[in-house]
């Protein structure tokens, strides 16, 4: 829905994605991760079925994107998951840890140090990386590696709120620099 033509939010990210080059960095980093051993974990939005939310106290219609069994919840074309990366239950709204397995996947994984990429700067990266930290885990936002739904959106995330939530802040190319 956010990185691919034709996807419903598409239209709303391009720009953040173009000015970051954002799939190309996106790419770069889980090349670099798995090439250094690094597990790459994907953390998929949910997949919308009708029915979906209708009985939430305090549901949202912006949820019925991600629909189930169409082609806008497959992986971008040069961001698919490969041998050995693993996947996390969906989450259903922001971050990536409420009501998921992903804390228990870095767990049995001995991993202690996330890195954060992918969409939404403001919303699901940051999400993220606010539940990582209180749960102890180092967390590093990268800063072009990510898009939103516009440049204040993104400008926002990545100069007033990533410093204050994360332990490291680094472009894409910093972050492979160091682990190479």
């Amino acid at each position: 829905e956010f990185l691919s033509e034709g996807g419903l939010l598409y239209p709303i990210s391009k720009q953040t994605l173009e000015a970051n080059n954002a799939i190309a960095n996106m790419k770069a980093l889980v090349d670099a991760a798995r090439a250094s051993g690094m597990k790459v974990i994907y953390v998929p939005h949910h997949h919308y079925n009708e029915g979906d939310y209708s009985d939430w106290k305090f549901g949202s219609g912006s949820d019925r994107v991600f629909k189930a069994n169409t082609w806008n919840v497959a992986y971008h074309p040069d961001l698919q998951k490969q041998p050995g990366d693993l996947e996390a239950r969906q989450h259903w709204k922001s971050s990536g840890f409420a009501n998921t397995d992903l804390d228990f996947l870095l767990k049995i994984h001995d991993i202690d140090h996330v890195i954060l990429a992918g969409m939404r700067a403001n919303t699901c990266i940051e999400s993220t990386a606010r539940y990582a930290v209180e749960l102890g885990y180092h967390t590093t936002m990268l800063t072009d590696a990510i898009g939103a739904f516009n440049m204040e959106e993104m400008q926002a995330a990545v100069e007033i709120d990533y410093p204050i939530i994360g332990h490291n802040v680094l472009s894409t190319k910093e972050f492979i620099d160091a682990i190479e």
